[in-house]
């Protein structure tokens, strides 16, 4: 039997028996659930295997590729740039890229690029993922091209493109790469177990990722061939293996390649909840995380279908499909298969969930919406 670690405060036994519920029924191979309340990690467990035949125990320090859970540390290497005064969120991306003026993007602000409205959520033609993984040639091609819709009028998840783009702003204003950045400037201070990539050495503590083996939703089928939302998902398209490929892990993927854990998560996100600061280590001030709760899309998502609110770098919580948390100051994204972030400025609350088995139901439907509604349950909040 799966065996659970880590401990749990007396208020969140329920989130502890869900978990525990979801290993002994195989929903769970092996993941790690942590929950921060007011700087305290109050949640911090982890259970299971890290392979699908269950020989490998899930330890403390096992780590999991997180898909686009890895797009809230970009976002916030970006939101940091911003808070010294060396970003303008309102100021046009050209002035920090000239190239990117081309084809008509001149006004495109950087407030689009983070809230997915800036009309660039895929590569006009299907790019390879070993194109991809080269920063220059994938920046240089989105830079030539066109919007696919009319910028700031509506989002589209940048399911690959956010990343890109983030990324090559860092890079025009810093000098250094994102993995970089994340490395010396978030995690690094504030002793976060989170890499773009994964080093060699880091392999062997390294979760597999485990297909999916429930049935897809059947009202979510594959969208029509040259449509914005088949752009988005298909150019270069995803498959589950592809964290395991050499250029992959060596790659500067903010998009989709970061490894880590829920403490690692957690650690970096409280940041958001937390007025700034963690343990004496300030990445924002105030001002900048109430940028966050801006809103700069609402409607259905171009992309992805769903109906969402985008802030400056986040979906906001308690609306659209991310509606299994309260309203108010709460900023939430997540990863393709189930990894979650959620972090709760109103209440100082961040939860994170990290893991193995991939589902076809996230969000809501998934484990994760059932740990988050766990969590504010325990803390007397109606969902």
């Amino acid at each position: 039997m799966a065996q659970i670690h880590g401990h749990c405060d007396p208020q969140f036994e329920a989130l502890k028996a869900l978990f525990q519920k979801n290993l002994d029924s195989k929903a769970e191979i092996g993941a790690s659930i942590t929950v921060n309340l007011g700087g305290k990690n109050v949640v911090d467990l982890y259970g299971g295997f890290t392979d699908e035949a269950c020989t490998r125990p899930w330890e403390a320090d096992t780590i999991v590729g997180v898909w686009s859970s890895t797009k809230g540390v970009t976002s916030l290497a970006l939101l940091m740039l911003i808070d010294r005064g060396l970003v303008d969120p309102y100021e046009k991306v050209a002035k920090y890229w000239p190239e990117f003026a081309a084809n008509g993007k001149e006004d495109i602000e950087i407030r689009h690029l983070l809230s997915h409205t800036s009309g660039l959520s895929a590569w006009e033609d299907r790019i390879t993922l070993e194109e991809m993984c080269n920063q220059d040639f994938a920046a240089s091609k989105l830079a030539a091209q066109a919007p696919l819709w009319k910028p700031g009028s509506a989002s589209a998840y940048h399911v690959f493109t956010f990343g890109v783009l983030i990324t090559e702003v860092i890079r025009r204003v810093t000098g250094k790469s994102l993995k970089e950045f994340v490395a010396e400037e978030i995690a690094g201070p504030l002793g976060a177990d989170f890499q773009i990539g994964l080093k060699n050495e880091d392999i062997t503590r390294t979760s597999d990722v485990i297909p999916q083996k429930d049935e897809p939703s059947p009202a979510r089928g594959l969208p029509e061939e040259g449509s914005v939302a088949f752009k988005s998902m298909m150019h270069p398209g995803l498959d589950t293996g592809m964290l395991q490929r050499e250029e992959i892990r060596r790659a500067d993927l903010g998009s989709l390649n970061g490894f880590t854990n829920a403490r690692g998560m957690n650690r970096i996100f409280s940041v958001l909840a937390l007025g700034g600061e963690v343990d004496g280590v300030r990445l924002l001030s105030q001002k900048t995380i109430e940028l966050v709760f801006e809103e700069m899309a609402d409607g259905i998502d171009l992309a992805t279908g769903m109906p969402v609110s985008w802030g400056v770098g986040y979906a906001l919580g308690g609306r659209g499909f991310v509606d299994f948390m309260p309203t108010g100051r709460i900023g939430v994204w997540g990863g393709w298969g189930g990894s979650l972030f959620v972090f709760d400025a109103d209440r100082g609350l961040t939860f994170t969930y990290a893991m193995n088995q991939m589902s076809h139901r996230i969000m809501a439907e998934g484990r994760e919406g059932q740990y988050v509604r766990a969590v504010y349950e325990s803390l007397g909040v109606e969902v």
